[in-house]
């Protein structure tokens, strides 16, 4: 996927902005596995760190959870959360 960056937003924030998006419109349901870190370093050709920091941040907004050894998967109640995205290039 390319993503044309918006310039006001750390791109951390706008992968998962499409992370968020992604469960809201069902692409990932309740419980099943989101991209890994290496996942979304490849697909959105971003740094280690920066895809760390996505599903850290996923986790900390009870978005995901994460099971050691397995990977890390859609919270229960995580698709009916509101989606923050910037309206004018969202």
């Amino acid at each position: 996927m390319v993503i044309e960056w918006r310039e006001n937003a750390p791109k951390w924030v706008q992968v998962a902005e499409v992370l968020k998006a992604r469960i809201a419109d069902g692409a990932y349901p309740v419980d099943s596995r989101l991209p890994s870190q290496h996942e979304l370093v490849r697909e959105f050709e971003i740094a280690p760190n920066t895809a760390q920091k996505v599903l850290s941040r996923l986790r900390e907004e009870g978005v995901a959870y994460s099971v050691r050894g397995l990977g890390t998967f859609v919270a229960r109640g995580a698709e009916q959360l509101p989606i923050m995205q910037d309206r004018e290039n969202g």
